[in-house]
């Protein structure tokens, strides 16, 4: 399949060279436990057992978001939520950029009834809805739709390179991708009304100043995604229900009043009294050893 080099939401990266994927040396036990699908626009490995590696891998084009790739992407984290074997997602772009604004080339055309008709971009919110949590792995650009993408996942780690923002506002338009709404439950409104009015992108470190990012990682090639990948082992080695339940009430949180989102922690809370994986970790600890948890 073709590529074309798309523009990105921020102007000046439209000159940008072409990025490399953060890839890692895979020993040959990972390679046997890769997806065997095909993809065109990403790329799939498992690092670890129990975790899953997603890379954008639109290089030429910065990671720009076309409809094809969201739709491999939906693809890849579907299958990774629906493999028992997996208990954490890692998803990644390039040291240049995670996703450097949506794909212009493809929007700029279009007309208000075939977007309104066609629900554009309404399937970027499936990956909301991946039970298992998904690490962000931050380097580079995120702006635009790529913000809206790292925003999307339950942890973003980012690289001190890592830029954020919503220059949409630069295009004669808004972010249609849920960053506006996102930002202002993280930031507040006047940070978020900064950031889509004006454009300007945000550094790694106001970003982690800000809780858009639950940290900088420390400087080096790939470091990132090592440490992204680290975060998942550690989620991997907790029991998957409890793992799930815990990504199920914080987002909650976002949606129910104080009153209501405490019952139902409460209530999640009360039924992993029914699960095999709380009567062994209680166990495990009174008798001081590791837990051995079935996920059941």
């Amino acid at each position: 399949m073709s590529h074309s080099i798309c523009r990105s939401l921020y102007n000046p990266l439209r000159t940008a060279t072409a990025a490399r994927p953060q890839l890692l040396k895979l020993s040959p036990r990972t390679i046997r436990l890769m997806s065997t699908t095909q993809y065109n626009y990403i790329l799939t490995s498992r690092p670890e057992p129990a975790v899953t590696l997603i890379t954008l891998n639109r290089p030429k084009a910065l990671n720009a978001l076309c409809s094809p790739l969201f739709a491999e992407l939906n693809q890849a984290l579907r299958e990774a939520d629906d493999d028992s074997s997996v208990s954490a997602i890692v998803l990644t772009g390039s040291d240049r950029a995670f996703a450097a604004g949506a794909d212009i080339k493809e929007m700029k055309d279009l007309e208000f009834s075939e977007v309104y008709k066609t629900r554009f971009l309404e399937d970027w919110a499936e990956m909301t809805r991946i039970r298992k949590p998904i690490i962000a792995a931050v380097s580079g650009y995120a702006l635009g739709g790529g913000c809206e993408l790292a925003l999307m996942c339950d942890i973003i780690l980012a690289s001190p390179t890592a830029k954020f923002g919503q220059p949409e506002i630069n295009l004669g338009t808004i972010p249609g991708g849920g960053g506006s709404q996102r930002l202002a439950h993280i930031v507040g409104k006047s940070r978020t009304m900064e950031m889509v009015l004006t454009g300007r992108m945000i550094s790694a470190q106001e970003a982690s100043d800000w809780g858009i990012v639950s940290r900088v990682v420390k400087e080096g090639d790939g470091e990132v995604v090592k440490e992204a990948i680290a975060v998942g082992k550690e989620i991997a080695s907790k029991s998957q229900i409890s793992v799930q339940a815990g990504k199920e009430v914080v987002n909650a949180a976002y949606e129910l009043t104080l009153a209501e989102g405490l019952r139902f922690e409460r209530r999640i809370f009360h039924g992993l009294f029914a699960t095999k994986d709380q009567k062994e970790g209680m166990s495990a600890f009174a008798q001081k050893r590791k837990p051995n948890f079935v996920n059941e």
